[in-house]
Parts: structure tokens; sequence; C-alpha cells
């Protein structure tokens, strides 16, 4: 439960921190900017209501750990590429390549998918469409920066994130025996 008590703090804060600054800039896309931000949010913290109410503890651990790498590693990229061509925003903000709204939502889309099948990941990928769409038209990104945040996320996730319904095998040892067991859930 604490768990998911901090990843709603965090999935509310931020939107509500980049909301302001991006309503403050005039850019005439205040609502669409906003409606976004709330998305990149609240998907993440729906992503983890999931697996929480699926009662999969070991899902929820390869989501925390998937999005805790890709942000980590979108975030060093992003000061890496701040003092080229790349950092740049169109609108001349830094710290432009790659998108971290976008992989923020592609982590969250590429989990549903990989561990709950496309009957959850496409309305997740819907979404992720959308907040990448927006951030290009109110000029935060190009289409590079936010192809660069959903590949990088999609393929973190790959790593990370397995199946509900992947067969294990797993190695048991008892008092008096020694032995495999397989599961697999149908």
């Amino acid at each position: 439960m604490r768990k998911l008590k901090l990843l709603a703090a965090i999935a509310v804060a931020i939107p509500m921190l980049t909301a302001p600054a991006n309503a403050a800039e005039g850019d005439g896309f205040a609502s669409e900017t906003l409606s976004a931000d709330i998305i990149t949010g609240l998907v993440p913290f729906w992503t983890y209501w999931v697996a929480h109410g699926k009662g999969d503890s070991h899902g929820e651990g390869q989501y925390l750990r998937s999005t805790g790498a890709s942000l980590v590693i979108n975030s060093v990229l992003r000061l890496g590429f701040n003092e080229t061509n790349w950092g740049e925003r169109p609108n001349g903000s830094p710290y432009g390549f790659p998108s971290g709204h976008t992989a923020f939502m592609t982590s969250s889309a590429a989990f549903l998918q990989d561990r709950y099948g496309w009957q959850y990941g496409v309305p997740a990928y819907v979404l992720t469409g959308y907040v990448a769409w927006v951030r290009v038209d109110t000029k935060h990104h190009r289409w590079r920066d936010v192809t660069a945040g959903a590949v990088l996320s999609w393929s973190v996730s790959k790593l990370f994130v397995s199946p509900l319904d992947e067969p294990m095998i797993t190695p048991v040892v008892g008092p008096k025996f020694v032995g495999l067991q397989w599961k697999q859930t149908f």
C-alpha cells in the first residue's frame, strides 16, 4: 500500500509541477498541454493500479524497475545531449532530447502490453501517441525527441517485464528431495 501511495503522489505531482510553467509560456496551447500533462501523470498511476488490482506483486516490481531504469537512462541522455543542437527544444528551452513525457508514458504502455496483453496496451499506446503529438504540436519537442523517448522506454520494458502467463521453471529443494517446479497460467 505504501508503494501505491508513493506512486500516486509522484504521478499527481508531475503534471502539477509542469502545468503552471507550461501555461505561463503563453504558447496558446495551455489547455492542450495541461491535458497531456494530466494524462502523463494518470496513466502511470493507472498502470500500477492495474498490477495492484490483479494482485500481481511481481508485476508491480517489474513496472517500478522498468520505469525507474527508463527514466534514469532518459535523464542521463538529456543531460548529455543538452550541450548539443539536439538538446535545444523548438521553443528554445533546454533538455529536449529525448522526451521525458513520452518515455514515461511509453514505459506504462509497454509494461501493460508486455505483462497483460494488447487489450491493456493499446489504450495506453493511444494515449502515449496523443501526448507525443501534443509535445510536438506545442513546440516542446521535435518528432525525433518523442520517438527516441518511446523507443528507449519500449526497449527497457523488454528487458524488465515478462508476460504474466509465461511458463516458469524453478528449482525446488526440500528436506528429502531436489527437483524442478513448472508453473503455467492458463
